[in-house]
């Protein structure tokens, strides 16, 4: 260490007036934190983060029919596995950048949160395992209480070793890969399953609990790339003498009472949404294969593109909502564009191909249309708050509809799901509805182009300046 310090501050060694004893000898650029193949490096092990985590997250859609067959749950009992990993973070969103910032700092809270989620993950395969349903509900909620975290730690790296304009691509690569990892996850976990089946000789718990246990394999591989990113976070601070990175995030819940009328309809659109996109397929698998007549391979498939979909479309559509603006125009277009989707598999035998890749490019577009407008109609000061509270409500939506959606299945069967589903995303065309006429009236920034928004911020600027 004391030779790369050498390397990057010269011959002085950065103070303290002792002479170098050598002249310094430069670091190559794979190991220099300012040259770019480091950073790739650093960035490459950002990405794989949340790999582990985005993988696991939907091993119970993948492996829908044999969680119910072999562990003997019906479909509510089988959703439950999806909200106590929503339930903890009901909580956690207010509280996982105060941990990073004030408790453990950014290298050890990662840590800490990726091996939440590979003990939550042990649990979860222990429960399958020992045939015990409650345990694997439990490794879930600790599994939760990591995940979420997670991502903020994620965020929270890029904004500490990436500045302005890259900043919008590592964010867009890094959610690509999350989209990845949710799709690999979607194809592979079947076929994992099949292949220990025919190593044990039958079906059964102990079988689901060997392949979820392989499919924790990706969490331990995150927890070794938050190993590494810390240990260089560390050595860059000591080489450049930057500080750790912080989120930023200052949660006051008393600003609730502030939120603009705006704010809460984008919370409605938002809880209302994602209620009819992540629970759906948390059950798409076995709708396809009982609707559509599809193989189980083939349902894997069609269930997950609309993540094949959001890997490349999440930041391109992220560049055009940048240039355009209109954000709101964009959000209507998406959530009409899911009822579509919705209605098409609820009512027609139409191939479902079409309807699952259009609500995958809507998916894409309302999520970097809809996110972006929170800072519009809040003051800087309360972004932490209103994005916690955003994400907290997402979650306690999540849970809920969960458990309902495999009640409405266990009673009443897919068609009504299907009406169900249709009825959340109206709810949320409503909203959006609500939400253009709100910000008219009100002479609100939502809706400008984003050429009038950038001419109404240089003016701002000068005028400050003056």
């Amino acid at each position: 260490m004391v030779e790369e310090e050498r390397a990057l501050l010269g011959e002085d060694g950065g103070g303290g007036g002792h002479r170098s004893l050598g002249p310094p000898r430069a670091l190559s650029a794979a190991c220099d934190p300012r040259r770019l193949p480091h950073r790739l490096l650093v960035l490459a092990l950002m990405c794989f983060l949340g790999f582990g985590s985005y993988f696991c997250y939907d091993n119970p859609a993948a492996l829908q029919t044999q969680v119910q067959r072999d562990m003997k749950v019906n479909t509510a009992q089988f959703m439950s596995l999806y909200a106590w990993y929503s339930w903890p973070n009901v909580v956690l969103c207010f509280f996982g950048g105060f941990l990073i910032d004030r408790v453990f700092g950014i290298r050890l809270g990662t840590v800490i949160f990726s091996i939440f989620v590979c003990v939550g993950q042990v649990i979860f395969a222990l429960g399958a395992l020992l045939n015990t349903f409650w345990l694997m509900d439990a490794g879930r909620f600790i599994f939760g209480i990591g995940g979420e975290s997670l991502a903020v730690a994620q965020n929270t790296y890029a904004v500490s070793w990436f500045k302005g304009k890259e900043l919008n691509l590592v964010f867009g690569l890094q959610l690509s890969m999350a989209r990845i990892g949710s799709t690999v996850n979607m194809n592979i976990m079947g076929w994992i399953y099949s292949k220990v089946q025919d190593l044990l000789g039958y079906t059964g718990p102990s079988t689901l609990g060997l392949t979820l246990m392989i499919g924790g394999i990706t969490c331990l591989f995150s927890l070794a790339c938050a190993l590494i990113l810390a240990y260089l976070d560390r050595r860059a601070e000591k080489l450049l003498c930057k500080e750790q990175g912080k989120t930023g995030e200052v949660i006051k819940l008393t600003d609730v009472k502030d939120f603009s009328l705006s704010l809460w309809l984008i919370f409605v659109i938002c809880v209302c949404y994602y209620a009819a996109v992540f629970p759906f397929i948390g059950l798409g698998k076995v709708f396809f294969i009982e609707k559509f007549k599809f193989s189980s391979q083939e349902a894997s498939a069609i269930n997950s593109i609309v993540y094949i979909i959001s890997a490349p479309m999440s930041p391109v559509f992220g560049l055009l909502v940048d240039k355009v603006g209109k954000n709101i125009i964009w959000v209507l277009c998406a959530v009409v564009t899911t009822l579509a989707s919705h209605i098409m598999l609820a009512f027609t035998f139409w191939n479902p191909w079409i309807a699952m890749c259009l609500l995958g490019v809507a998916y894409s577009l309302l999520a970097c249309a809809l996110w972006p407008m929170v800072a519009f109609v809040v003051p800087e000061h309360q972004l932490g708050t209103a994005y916690g509270f955003m994400q907290s409500i997402q979650n306690l939506g999540l849970a809920i509809i969960a458990i309902a959606a495999g009640m409405i299945l266990d009673t009443r069967g897919y068609l009504f799901l299907e009406v169900f589903f249709s009825a959340c995303v109206c709810l949320s065309l409503i909203a959006v509805v609500m939400l253009y006429f709100v910000n008219h009236l009100t002479g609100g920034d939502l809706n400008w182009s984003a050429r009038k928004r950038e001419k109404l911020q240089k003016v701002t600027a000068t005028e400050k300046e003056i």
